[in-house]
């Protein structure tokens, strides 16, 4: 039976929430695969994994913030609609709640911000916070593979 280590490549179902309900739920479909130490889990969720056998099914309740660190007011940040209409459709309405990805300057990936508010101008007040920042989290795993 294979144990998780780092570098290890897994498959498994997994399920993060916070005080609000599940933000990622893979239970009801296909099963995730990722890399240990690739950053595709946080440092606190992959150290939770740390010596699991293969097949385990476990839940951990981490803390408030230490699982994508607290919130950061500074990571609330307008974004005028001059620039949204260069990286989007010029026509996109903008709502609270609502979640738009912006490409990372070397064009590679992507991150996340929600809308906080749409002001008369048309600028959007973004937090680039992540969902569960600074809020206690369950963290849900059943490990189908360990290679």
């Amino acid at each position: 039976m294979s144990i998780v280590q780092t570098g290890s490549f897994l498959t498994l179902h997994y399920r993060l929430a916070g005080p609000q309900g599940d933000i990622i739920n893979t239970f009801t479909d296909k099963p995730a695969t990722l890399s240990l130490g690739s950053g595709e889990l946080s440092p606190a969720m992959e150290e939770r994994l740390m010596g699991l056998a293969e097949g385990t099914h476990t839940t951990f309740e981490l803390p408030a913030g230490e699982a994508f660190g607290d919130r950061n007011p500074e990571m609330a940040q307008w974004v005028a609609r001059k620039l949204l209409n260069q990286l989007g459709d010029p026509m996109e309405k903008y709502a609270a709640g609502d979640v738009v990805q912006f490409p990372t300057p070397d064009g590679l990936g992507s991150y996340a911000g929600t809308v906080l508010e749409v002001n008369a101008e048309g600028a959007v007040l973004f937090d680039f916070n992540h969902p569960l920042a600074g809020q206690p989290v369950t963290f849900e795993v059943r490990l189908i593979g360990v290679l």
